[in-house]
């Protein structure tokens, strides 16, 4: 492990990032093993290290540093079908969507195929995925996890899934943070692995697998959504091109473990979908490949009310005229979710003008959430 001087170098996006997670980044960057870092504009508090950080480590992977849900992303779909006809039967969709997609806790009553023999994957990983992973696959979740059905200034229908690994990715990095933290001497939350250890190098696979699991997952939930699309106003979906880009993993570039934590990954040229909030909409990128932010763009708007707080202080009436142009799930267990819980997605894109370009705005018209 090479030894650098601490602080490691680091770079902020945007200039209102709470004291708690200025706390926690700092944190993470006087650990030994840290090469460099960066904080995304839409950053607070996580768990170890906040959420919207970026951090590239030397011969080391912190599962606390990628999280419990593994692999969690945003996927969408550019589609041929009308807006006219989506618009006037929006009401339908929206019913349909909730009684063919699992929300929250649920879970499909029988499994799911899916072809991953080729994926290797450990034996605790394996034990768990046998009992319960295929009847996870095309389950939402819950929190601000989102189907969406949105269209751009084109007027094309896209379909937007913000899903992860479910329960599988949690077991996984709940297993991995208390085997870290038993082979490690760093401070708590910061336990790391060594990449050439057996535990390390278990890791770094049963991750790939979950980072596959959540991209079948979010496939399975827009397929189901293109069904309902195609019953409801009677047309065969076509897929024009796919987006996916998950922002929970660490990957190695450049011979760093780059580990990104609510951030998504923005090389020059490649796509990337940015949410704002369930009234706004999201938008897709394209990225320009900043170094000083270890290639990286913010994962969303980030959140400006804590969950309990928003639902203590935000009004639901409020909450109700905000969303009047989208059908959506509108009441008191939705209102941690309301667009004002969380920061201003456009001053969030302005301060990281210089990671990404926008090429799309995809606004709302039905939104799904658990």
């Amino acid at each position: 492990m090479k030894k650098t001087n601490r602080p490691a170098p680091y770079h902020i996006f945007g200039n209102d990032i709470e004291p708690a997670a200025m706390e926690q980044f700092l944190s993470a960057m006087d650990q030994p093993y840290v090469v460099r870092g960066a904080l995304m504009p839409d950053a607070h508090k996580g768990y170890a290290l906040p959420i919207g950080a970026v951090v590239a480590t030397d011969g080391v992977v912190v599962p606390a540093w990628v999280g419990y849900d593994i692999g969690c992303g945003v996927l969408g779909v550019p589609t041929t079908f009308p807006l006219s006809e989506v618009r006037q039967n929006a009401a339908a969709i929206f019913r349909s969507l909730y009684e063919h997609i699992p929300v929250g806790s649920a879970h499909n009553q029988k499994p799911v195929p899916w072809n991953c023999s080729h994926l290797p994957r450990s034996a605790v990983l394996e034990e768990y995925f046998r009992r319960k992973g295929l009847y996870q696959l095309g389950t939402l979740g819950s929190g601000n996890h989102f189907l969406e059905i949105g269209y751009d200034e084109l007027e094309r229908i896209w379909i937007l899934v913000h899903s992860g690994s479910r329960h599988l990715g949690h077991t996984m990095a709940t297993h991995y943070m208390k085997v870290a933290s038993k082979s490690s001497r760093a401070r708590e939350g910061h336990y790391a692995l060594d990449v050439r250890s057996a535990a390390g190098k278990a890791y770094i696979d049963d991750m790939h697998f979950c980072l596959s699991f959540a991209l079948e997952n979010r496939l399975e939930i827009a397929r189901r959504a293109a069904e309902v699309l195609s019953r409801r106003i009677n047309g065969s979906p076509q897929w024009v091109s796919l987006i996916n880009r998950n922002h929970n993993h660490a990957a190695l570039y450049n011979g760093w473990w780059i580990h990104r934590k609510g951030a998504t990954h923005a090389e020059s040229g490649m796509a990337g979908i940015i949410p704002g909030n369930m009234r706004d909409g999201s938008f897709v990128v394209e990225g320009l490949g900043n170094p000083k932010a270890l290639w990286s763009s913010s994962h969303g708007a980030g959140r400006l009310l804590g969950r309990a707080e928003a639902k203590r202080e935000l009004s639901l009436h409020e909450f109700r005229q905000s969303m009047e142009s989208v059908v959506a799930c509108v009441q008191e267990s939705t209102l941690d979710e309301a667009p004002m819980a969380y920061k201003n997605i456009h001053a969030v894109l302005e301060a990281q003008s210089e990671l990404v370009v926008i090429r799309h705005h995809v606004q709302p018209l039905i939104n799904i959430k658990g």
